[in-house]
């Protein structure tokens, strides 16, 4: 039997932006295709809709060609979508408008339309963008090459999406032009196709001959299985699975597995917070020193690959910004063909040999890489987006493996909505006035709507649309980015992108707005302000996620699962699994204080020296490490001004504190101390999750309240929303969130099986029902406590520990 043909498939866009890219880094340089990402496929679908019955819309086009690249035989397959396609044997009326009857020749029968939805100046084109008339010419060339015409046409069409006016830039081809231009495109992705096949061959037998490297825990081998069968039904995975039951190699495992069966193209592993990336990096790590080959890409923040002290990308500040895409695909096919670990040292050193910037190689290894690590954003922030994956609504063979993913809640809703500041405009029309008399008028037309909002506006005000203003926002997007091009900002120049790029985000997220949106205004920290509040993000998660193959989100705090889900994208056909825990229950106690309370009814001194009395006789039962968790700032400074010096070896976490300061603090718990070491911590900060404290560096943690948020006009808001919409108000605004706070700090104590702990939960709420029912099935059986049973209790515990 013939063995199947190797073949690689690309998009038409990904191919002519990754061949024929060329030029700077430039930040000072707006992005008009990206800009207008929402409006211009409204755009797209108005003009589509206006055009003939000689107008074709979304044509699917694809060509496969045989390819031999250092004696690999292969087929290339280019595939993708034209705007539109005009058959002219069926107008005559129309060629004035194309221009084309200025040539000798005739019209060509067939036109391809590349439309773009821009907010610049129409008048300032005058030509198309490169890549824009690639994109046309691939298409052109795979449809004349499919029906066999000689001549072919291209157009791009430009539409303001301020004024709707077009302009239009056209181009007629022979066959054989486009021919040999197409042959030299192919030619140059050759080596690079080349490359993936032998790669990926490599790859997947090593996969196929990886095992598990691990006895499996009870019940971690059903987990496995699920991960894999849930990636080949297309469908997502809620899992809660408690701390030590080992979430991350359950995920990766078969993920990789599905990947070795050509199942899966790339994994994205995305993560919250830095600890957790540092786990994925170990899992794989470990993988691969049991003969994985296996290239995985850890994206790290700007700011800590930048050479500069501070990242200013564009050629007049950055030397390796100057012939940034001259000089790129040379430096990752080095790294690509000379190391098999794409380590964050491997980039830098490659970035440094080729003079190219190490962010963004970083971001250009990720198209050649297995897998990527990197935070929530760079899958589902509008802003911040891999757009060389998910431009594109096409389904691809992706797999996300969302870690922490009860954090995913509240970070989406702030990665849909949008803030634009009163006192913003002001500044930027102060810092642009007398360079540009135009701009200034149109930002004075913003600030007046603004200014009208704020005369209604006493404290906070819910609007029903704010249309005239953004028909304002519009008009000056136009100038705004005519201004931008022109290159004149000198003073103030992060003050002007930044308004930009706030006003780029605000149009773009109004282009959402839906019954899963609410419109307010209100004033924070004195400054006067217009949201967009994105109430339930759910819509918006799964659109990305449809953009891959599967997701699997996995957290020891999704509690309740069917809120998570609701909210995350998780439809009736998806998953959802517990996963039990393996540590034995007598190895910990989960006491509650009921003669305590944290509400603020209740917050005085006489609270807080029963609170002070409750932790000095938990920690002094035993000598450890201890942290204790207050619910605010405030309560924690209030208690340590009451505590004076009763506590020797107390550190107390700092309102802000640098990643030096972070390690300090956790450096104080050390094994086996001789006396013990307190921490003073608030719930929902750096220490509540993502530390590992192993072993006895933490043998107890007391929790102070219910970690309930300060009631505030927006928590009302979500209340009132989601009252109307299900009942469940105060639940969702205030309860789940502050029960996952006390949950992941709690969490702190139990990292492994051999670790023995005791957890005090100090609020009389915490004995209703309302409360423990989202307790943890593995926090089950508590004891309920008072202040003068508490220690006797404890002092039993640690008796049987020992």
């Amino acid at each position: 039997m013939q063995d199947k043909k190797k073949e690689i498939r690309i998009s038409v866009r990904n191919l002519v932006e990754f061949i024929l890219r060329s030029g700077d880094l430039d930040n000072t340089k707006t992005r008009s295709d990206a800009d207008a990402m929402q409006a211009g496929s409204r755009i797209h679908r108005k003009l589509q809709k206006q055009m003939g019955s000689d107008y074709s819309a979304e044509v699917a086009l694809c060509i496969t060609v045989p390819v031999t690249k250092d004696g690999i035989d292969f087929e290339l397959t280019i595939e993708g979508r034209a705007d539109g396609v005009i058959n002219n044997n069926t107008i005559q009326e129309d060629f004035a408008v194309l221009n084309f009857e200025e040539e000798a020749a005739e019209p060509p029968e067939i036109i391809i339309d590349e439309i773009k939805g821009v907010y610049m100046e129409l008048s300032h084109m005058t030509a198309p963008v490169d890549v824009h008339r690639a994109q046309a010419m691939c298409y052109a060339y795979i449809y004349a090459a499919k029906y066999d015409h000689k001549r072919i046409g291209i157009r791009m069409t430009y539409c303001n999406l301020e004024t709707e006016n077009l302009k239009y830039f056209e181009e007629t081809f022979s066959f054989e032009e486009l021919s040999s231009w197409f042959e030299h495109l192919v030619s140059e992705y050759a080596k690079w196709a080349a490359w993936q096949i032998l790669w990926t061959e490599k790859r997947n037998a090593a996969i196929k001959s990886m095992e598990f490297p691990f006895k499996y825990r009870e019940g971690q081998k059903e987990l496995v299985t699920g991960v894999y069968k849930t990636i080949l039904r297309r469908k997502k995975l809620f899992i809660e699975a408690p701390t030590g039951v080992g979430k991350t190699i359950s995920t990766v495992f078969p993920t990789i597995k599905a990947m070795g069966e050509g199942i899966v193209e790339k994994i994205f592993y995305l993560t919250a917070k830095t600890i957790t990336r540092t786990v994925a990096e170990d899992t794989f790590r470990l993988l691969g020193g049991s003969g994985l080959e296996f290239k995985v890409v850890t994206i790290t923040a700007k700011d800590k690959m930048c050479i500069l002290e501070k990242p200013d990308c564009n050629p007049g500040a950055c030397p390796r910004a100057k012939g940034y895409f001259d000089r790129v695909n040379d430096a990752v096919f080095d790294l690509l063909t000379c190391e098999n670990d794409i380590s964050r040292d491997h980039v830098t050193a490659y970035a440094e040999k080729h003079c190219v910037c190490p962010f963004e190689m970083g971001l250009d290894v990720t198209l050649w890489a297995d897998a990527v690590i990197c935070d929530y954003n760079y899958v589902f922030d509008p802003n911040v987006y891999l757009r060389r994956f998910f431009m594109n609504d096409k389904q691809s063979e992706y797999v996300f493996l969302v870690d922490e993913a009860h954090n995913l809640v509240d970070r989406s809703r702030e990665m849909y909505s949008a803030n634009l500041y009163k006192e913003d405009f002001l500044e930027v029309k102060r810092l642009i006035k007398d360079k540009s008399g135009k701009l200034s008028r149109l930002i004075e037309h913003c600030n007046g709507d603004l200014l009208k909002m704020k005369r209604d506006c006493d404290e906070f005000e819910v609007l029903e649309t704010v249309d005239g203003f953004v028909i304002h926002l519009i008009s000056l997007m136009t100038e705004y980015e005519s201004f931008l091009k022109e290159g004149f900002i000198t003073e103030g120049k992060e003050e002007i992108l930044r308004l930009y790029l706030d006003i780029r985000h605000f149009l773009n997220m109004y282009e959402l707005i839906d019954d899963n949106y609410t419109i307010y205004t209100d004033y924070e920290e004195e400054r006067f302000r217009l949201k967009l509040q994105c109430m339930d993000p759910s819509k918006n998660l799964l659109a990305c996620m449809n953009k891959g193959r599967s997701a699997v989100l996995f957290s020891a705090t999704l509690i309740p699962i069917n809120y998570y889900m609701e909210q995350l994208g998780g439809m009736q056909e998806d998953y959802a699994v517990y996963a039990p825990s393996s540590f034995q229950t007598e190895n910990r106690i989960i006491m509650i204080g009921k003669d305590v309370s944290t509400k603020y009814t209740r917050r005085n001194e006489k609270e807080y020296q029963r609170i002070l009395k409750y932790i000095k006789d938990f920690i002094s039962a035993r000598t450890g490490n201890y942290m204790v968790f207050f619910p605010s700032y405030q309560m924690l400074q209030e208690i340590v001004l009451l505590a004076k010096d009763e506590f020797d070896g107390l550190v107390v976490q700092k309102s802000s504190m640098t990643e030096a300061e972070k390690e300090m603090f956790l450096e104080e718990f050390v094994e086996e101390p001789i006396t013990s070491r307190i921490g003073f911590c608030v719930m929902g900060g750096i220490f509540s999750e993502g530390i590992d404290l192993k072993n006895n560096r933490l043998i107890g943690a007391v929790i102070v309240g219910t970690g309930l948020p300060m009631v505030c006009n927006e928590r009302e808001l979500f209340r009132g929303y989601f009252d109307e919409r299900n009942g469940t108000g105060f639940d969702y605004a205030y309860l789940y969130s502050g029960m996952n706070k006390v949950l992941q700090s709690a969490g702190r104590v139990i990292r492994t099986n051999e670790d023995r702990g005791a957890i005090l939960l100090l609020d009389e709420r915490f004995t209703q029902k309302q409360y423990n029912n989202l307790f943890p099935k593995e926090w089950f059986p508590f004891v309920t406590v008072d202040a003068n049973t508490m220690r006797p209790v404890l002092n039993d515990f640690w008796r049987m520990s020992k």
